[in-house]
């Protein structure tokens, strides 16, 4: 009988870990993969990193939402209650600092689909579920018709005690992976949106509130219309510097005007963030962060999205090995300026 049981033993463990090798959801959890990020995180190997800011949707079938599992909410609320995570930002001339031997705790709290829909009831419900509290509530301000200043979205989370962080989407629909039928990068270039910036930067100016902004978020990914994919990817003789990519360049430059019409309008309530994804695609020389970064006396903090798995039978890649390449990225680009991982978050696995 002994012996019937232990090689049905062997036969299980043998099964089960060749499976492993097939399909990891019989290895893995979402649960297991928190609790492997967070641990990386806190090891010490990134000294730079005072943020994280965890994407609280589920969007194209993903279950990136933190209460998607009992076991998943259990645990991101015992990592988060660790008193290295704070929920208040702090800031110097009005520009937000990193806290020595602390990271920042934010998130999207489902905004809806448009990334907009900013509410007290969605910041609330996502606190209360993860019951810790968010230094910043992350939301876009997509330009759609026209750049219009989000003041009543600003309010809203003001009054919620938090800091408002607005991504600039220069977009006019949400299909990704194309260009946009309407907003070309050139056209900030040559002055067409001035107007709207400088209007734009004068509310931010008057709205007397510190305000963390982010212009091309991602922008090394193709799914964003703003990738140097669509303005000539690695050619270097249709656009300034002819020892420069013309793709990155162009959103550089871009960047660059943006920042500049702020700063002539006194606006000098901003942290200016640059924010590319873990993962360059295209994988190009080119569309490397490196070369649409403005530069160190533009940008305030570097920021990274660095996700997991979004559907189960995707590549799983050990949460150390994404921090470590994202950290890498970002010192790549900057060893001067603070990091943050402005969005981070996986699926149910």
């Amino acid at each position: 009988m002994k012996k019937i049981v232990y090689v049905l033993f062997v036969l299980f463990i043998v099964v089960y870990f060749s499976n492993c090798e097939k399909n990891y959801d019989l290895c893995h959890s979402k649960s297991q993969w928190l609790k492997d990020y967070f641990a990386e995180l806190k090891s010490g190997n990134y000294p730079n990193i005072y943020a994280i800011s965890w994407w609280h949707e589920d969007f194209d079938n993903t279950y990136f939402k933190i209460n998607s599992s009992k076991r998943s909410l259990k645990t991101y609320k015992e990592l988060v209650s660790d008193d290295i995570f704070i929920s208040s930002c702090s800031f110097v001339n009005k520009k937000l600092v990193p806290v020595s031997g602390k990271i920042y705790h934010s998130s999207f709290p489902c905004f809806s689909g448009t990334e907009d829909e900013v509410t007290s009831q969605r910041i609330e419900d996502f606190e209360s579920l993860v019951e810790k509290e968010i230094a910043w509530a992350y939301f876009s301000n997509n330009w759609m018709d026209s750049l219009v200043f989000p003041k009543n979205s600003i309010d809203i989370i003001l009054e919620k005690g938090k800091t408002p962080f607005i991504r600039l989407m220069f977009r006019s629909v949400f299909e990704q992976n194309q260009e946009d039928p309407k907003y070309k990068m050139k056209d900030i270039l040559n002055g067409r949106y001035d107007a709207a910036i400088i209007a734009w930067a004068n509310e931010a100016k008057n709205c007397s509130t510190n305000l963390l902004v982010e212009f091309g978020t991602e922008v090394n990914g193709v799914w964003f219309s703003w990738n140097g994919y669509y303005y000539g990817g690695g050619t270097c003789d249709e656009y300034g510097d002819p020892n420069y990519p013309d793709g990155p360049e162009i959103f550089r430059d871009s960047y660059r005007h943006i920042i500049d019409l702020c700063n002539q309008q006194g606006c000098d309530n901003i942290t200016w963030f640059f924010h590319f994804d873990v993962n360059d695609a295209p994988e190009e020389w080119w569309n490397n962060p490196i070369y649409y970064y403005p530069g160190d006396d533009y940008i305030d903090w570097i920021g990274v999205s660095t996700y997991g798995p979004f559907q189960r039978g995707d590549d799983y890649i050990e949460p150390k090995e994404i921090i470590n390449k994202a950290y890498k990225k970002m010192q790549n680009v900057s060893t001067l300026k603070p990091y943050a991982i402005l969005e981070f978050g996986v699926t149910e696995l």
